[in-house]
């Protein structure tokens, strides 16, 4: 009997969140790509206008992490799907464990030697709270306090209509689901 009672709540469990995701995405307002201003972790500003009609995966990253090696997969992504308009933005990022305490110039060193990183990366940012970057504030009113950053290398898919699409913790890492989502997205008009 007691069997029967945690199926039934997984299925109602289960009905309620397809139900809230789905009323969820319809409320989601879209990023304004052209009015977000971050700083390249090479200098100048990255150019977020060109991610308009772009499916981009957000990233906030770490380099002294336990999922720092998710940096490998993070490229493999951007190699594979760059071409067909993912863009891939990583945002260091010392909000959780203290896990990037290093410059810009150490953080790229070690994205790049250590991971020959190529895709985008924002200078290190706050990604969560009342202080995070407005980038990180919008994506949070988005996902609700659920789908915000809890730890590093947390990831939120944005569609090409620039609205969130979904979102994947960090220690789901980058397997077949986040895989689909992108390929989906990627086929979705904009």
């Amino acid at each position: 009997m007691k069997v029967l009672h945690m199926l039934a709540f997984a299925a109602i469990g289960a009905l309620f969140s397809a139900a809230g995701l789905a009323w969820a995405q319809a409320g989601r307002q879209p990023v304004d790509w052209p009015a977000v201003s971050l700083e390249s972790i090479g200098g100048g500003k990255l150019p977020t206008a060109d991610y308009a009609g772009k499916v981009v995966l957000l990233v906030n990253t770490a380099s002294k992490c336990g999922f720092t090696g998710q940096y490998k997969g993070l490229e493999a992504l951007w190699r594979r799907f760059g071409d067909k308009g993912l863009v891939v933005l990583g945002v260091p990022s010392n909000d959780f464990g203290g896990q990037e305490p290093g410059s810009r110039e150490e953080i790229k060193r070690f994205c790049e030697a250590g991971f020959d990183v190529t895709f985008p990366l924002a200078d290190k940012q706050v990604v969560s709270g009342a202080a995070a970057h407005p980038l990180y504030r919008w994506a949070a009113a988005q996902t609700g306090a659920l789908g915000a950053p809890q730890w590093n290398f947390h990831k939120i898919l944005i569609g090409r209509d620039g609205r969130v699409v979904d979102w994947f913790s960090a220690a789901g890492g980058l397997g077949p689901k986040l895989e689909r989502a992108i390929e989906a997205a990627l086929a979705a008009p904009g």
